[in-house]
């Protein structure tokens, strides 16, 4: 006869196999109910900045790099399309997405095809993470870093170091100015090993043409690239490569929005340089949430003063300047014939993006007319968010 101490034990081995199948089904019922928008957490974020060249990247780039919990590289993709001879875009989109898979995944192996011995990653010095420990002792990770300083005071390790800085960060962020579609990156957003996000940083492209052509000598090799190596009168190829650029545009963001994929729902987010000019904080912060970042007041002081100078940097280099009146440039500085060339070549992304048109050259010169489509109405200045969150210190 089984004894009452027994029956109670059995009793309770029982209940707890109960208790078991219920959680289990319960979690199967939650996962199966999953939003189909919500990306995988694979416990590391993987970022890519999509953008042009001279669309305010460099910018983007900092935001990303400067934050804590990032680890930043610009422009791997510079590598690839450096050392192959006489390419062209559509060819190297492969070789740059196995690369970008890689090193989001922190190993820079891939690199050794790339990188000749004792050469550095390119602009490594604008990543904090480089300059900072383990890579290297000079920022402590909750501050700013000096890219001047970390140039001079950094050895380059190899990569090694890079490497164990990389696995050390919970965001892996890149960004790349090299890429023209979106269709080549799907296999990095069915990797179950990757939570990727893309960030398409757009710009006026009469602001891009203003902006090229004080850099133009530097651009001149991208610029074949992206012509696919055809022969283009020498007037023509700078409105030819915009054109080239727009049309990316309209592509990335109706792959992205129209019809996306299952996998692409909620990793896609489009911000336009303008509206990162005129509300800084509001922007960077609505970033930081799509990606799984927070805003600190370091970076809040840090983005004020960079968006509000009054300075000029050289190309590529990221200095304290008023952001609104470098959003606007174009239209005292461009001349209308350029202006009208640029609208003709870029008339369905500009559309698209919300860019107005201008007429004449009066209409272009009034500053008092808005050109930009309000995407949503701006409700807090960042001059009253700003006092705010002095108040509250």
């Amino acid at each position: 006869m089984m004894s009452l101490g027994k029956v109670k034990f059995n009793r309770m081995i029982f209940l707890l196999i109960l208790q078991g199948l219920v959680v289990v089904l319960f979690y199967g019922c939650y996962v199966h109910r999953r939003p189909p928008d919500t990306p995988p957490s694979t416990g590391k974020v993987h970022v890519l900045v999509l953008s042009s060249w001279r669309s305010g990247s460099s910018f983007m780039g900092q935001v990303f790099s400067q934050h804590p919990s990032v680890f930043y590289l610009m422009e791997p993709a510079w590598h690839v399309w450096s050392t192959v001879k006489s390419p062209t875009a559509r060819l190297l989109r492969m070789a740059v997405r196995d690369l970008m898979r890689s090193i989001f995944q922190c190993d820079f192996s891939v690199m050794d095809s790339y990188l000749p011995e004792q050469y550095n990653l390119f602009m490594w010095s604008h990543s904090r993470a480089l300059c900072s420990p383990p890579a290297c002792p000079l920022t402590p990770r909750n501050q700013m870093s000096s890219e001047p300083q970390c140039f001079q005071k950094c050895d380059f390790q190899g990569l090694q170091k890079v490497e164990e800085a990389c696995g050390t960060y919970s965001h892996v962020v890149l960004k790349e100015v090299r890429f023209f579609e979106l269709e080549s990156l799907y296999p990095l957003f069915q990797d179950p090993k990757m939570d990727l996000r893309i960030i398409h940083l757009v710009r006026d492209p009469r602001a891009v043409l203003r902006s090229r052509e004080e850099s133009a000598p530097l651009l001149s090799r991208d610029d074949s690239i992206v012509l696919e190596q055809r022969k283009v009168p020498a007037a023509e190829v700078q409105y030819q490569v915009i054109q080239e650029i727009c049309r990316s545009h309209v592509r990335i963001n109706e792959r992205a929005v129209l019809k996306p994929p299952p996998f692409l729902k909620g990793r896609y987010k489009l911000v336009r340089y303008e509206d990162v000019a005129r509300n800084p904080l509001k922007e960077v912060n609505d970033i930081y949430e799509f990606v799984g970042l927070g805003m600190t007041p370091q970076l809040e002081d840090w983005i004020y003063t960079l968006t509000h100078g009054e300075g000029k940097g050289p190309a590529f280099q990221v200095t304290s300047r008023n952001a609104t009146n470098v959003s606007q440039a174009w239209r005292t500085m461009l001349p209308y014939s350029k202006v009208k060339r640029v609208q003709e070549v870029c008339e369905g992304a500009m559309s698209l993006l919300g860019y107005k048109t201008v007429k004449s050259e009066e209409e272009q010169k009034r500053l008092d007319i808005d050109l930009l489509v309000p995407q949503e109405p701006y409700q807090l200045s960042w001059v009253s968010t700003k006092k705010e969150h002095k108040s509250k210190r």
